[in-house]
């Protein structure tokens, strides 16, 4: 064997694994997903189009969460940040987005706080209760507000997703947080092209 095939061959080990087709993926033609006009917080306007051309990693929580929400943004963040490092062409092209669920005390003062904790990279939303209710029935969230405890304190019990929507805002696939953010980045690895 020459020596620049031996070299070829030697290179070629070293790109991953063939990606899967977009028109493949798990959730490829769900009905999740849809048009919103929220606010960012930066106090500025954001629609759905707005996220047009890039991966979007979507996960509705809230900031009060004691535990969950801020399990999974972290992990979302970390496996995101090792996508980057792993593939630094392809790193601009993936954005994480948070929505609350509890826009009554989630402002964008308290969205900018909770986001900043993980990444300054996350864009955070919030909007009118009917807004959001109505961006949730469109990505298919469940939430509700739970028993009041006085003082303002309550849970909200939410599901529990994190999506992945290609460029053209179509749904891919959810994201492993509940297995590290290894498994987020080989799963971005899959699809972000």
């Amino acid at each position: 064997m020459s020596l620049a095939l031996a070299a070829t061959l030697s290179l070629a080990g070293c790109h991953s694994a063939p990606q899967t087709p977009l028109a493949d993926a798990p959730l490829a033609g769900a009905a999740i997903g849809g048009p919103f006009t929220l606010t960012d917080q930066h106090g500025k306007s954001r629609t759905w189009a707005s996220f047009h051309g890039k991966f979007v990693a979507i996960y509705f929580g809230y900031t009060f969460c004691p535990d969950v929400c801020p399990v999974d943004v972290s992990r979302t963040a970390q496996g995101i940040a090792e996508f980057k490092k792993q593939h630094p062409d392809l790193g601009e092209k993936v954005q994480q987005v948070f929505v609350t669920v509890d826009p009554a005390r989630d402002t964008p003062e308290k969205i900018g706080q909770f986001t900043a904790a993980f990444s300054p990279d996350i864009v955070g939303l919030t909007g009118s209760a009917e807004a959001i209710a109505r961006t949730a029935k469109e990505f298919k969230v469940y939430y509700q507000k739970g028993k009041d405890e006085g003082d303002g304190a309550y849970l909200v019990n939410h599901s529990r997703i994190t999506y992945l929507f290609g460029p053209d805002g179509k749904p891919i696939a959810t994201l492993p947080t509940d297995k590290g953010p290894d498994a987020v980045a080989a799963e971005l690895a899959k699809w972000v092209r």
